[in-house]
């Protein structure tokens, strides 16, 4: 028994020393604090405690959520608030094929990774060079968020009411801030920035318009269209800090020249 406490205890070190293990907990703490932001507007937006914690718990994906109760809210239908949803949701798609490549899940574990691959348990894995830490990384972040998100979304559905309007406290830009601070980082070369730059003003113009939920639509088919038809290099866009196949081919260079 000594021996497996002194086991125990050696592998939490471990563990807590990983530097992939301590921003996990730190990008969960801070992206599972914004849930109560999600909570409370989901509820002043007109669904119900158990609706939020559904969406919370079966979506888990915030960008998604955050576009589905925003549709709602503004008056939108169900599929436009759907369509909305599914189209911030699809980058998840992406991320998953590239994680599937660099982490290889096997059984169980498959179906577990698939829905906590978000943005920050991607960013936080595939900014880590070594294997081990890549997976540490994930894990980490996945589930670290996935416990303090529905944690905290449960705490803001509940507090909804006290707290009056959300947006007389800035809850309902804090999730679109914390996006565009993942995302902007991460976008490598003029074209792609400029093509976000375009498509957020597409959208900022559309929303006078046109019913909730459209902009949304509208700013995917400019991000398509312009996507389409330009020639932009080959080693610009929304790329990963490791290259997941670098394993499989030792002498391939990365992407950006950097890690490998």
């Amino acid at each position: 028994m000594e021996f497996a406490e002194t086991g125990f205890r050696t592998r939490a070190v471990t563990l807590l020393k990983s530097p992939a293990v301590r921003v996990g907990m730190s990008i969960s703490i801070a992206t599972g604090l914004y849930g109560v932001s999600f909570g409370a507007l989901s509820v002043t937006s007109g669904l119900s405690f158990w609706q939020t914690m559904a969406l919370s718990l079966l979506l888990f994906s915030g960008g998604s959520q955050f576009a589905f109760i925003g549709v709602v809210a503004g008056g939108g239908s169900g599929i436009a608030a759907m369509g909305a949803a599914t189209l911030l949701g699809m980058r998840n798609g992406i991320y998953g094929m590239q994680l599937n490549a660099l982490l290889r899940p096997q059984g169980w574990r498959k179906y577990a990774s698939a829905h906590l691959t978000i943005d920050e348990s991607t960013a936080t894995s595939t900014g880590q060079t070594d294997p081990v830490e890549q997976h540490r990384g994930f894990w980490t972040a996945g589930i670290g968020i996935f416990v303090l998100w529905n944690v905290f979304t449960a705490v803001g559905a509940l507090a909804g009411s006290a707290l009056g309007d959300p947006k007389q406290w800035g809850l309902d830009g804090a999730a679109v801030a914390a996006f565009l601070g993942l995302l902007w980082p991460r976008l490598k070369g003029r074209e792609p920035v400029a093509i976000a730059v375009v498509c957020a003003l597409a959208t900022v113009l559309a929303v006078p318009f046109v019913p909730a939920g459209v902009p949304i639509l509208i700013a995917a088919v400019v991000a398509a269209l312009t996507g389409w038809f330009s020639h932009g290099r080959s080693d610009e866009g929304l790329e990963p800090d490791v290259d997941p196949y670098a394993s499989e081919h030792p002498h391939r260079s990365h992407p950006h020249g950097g890690r490998s």
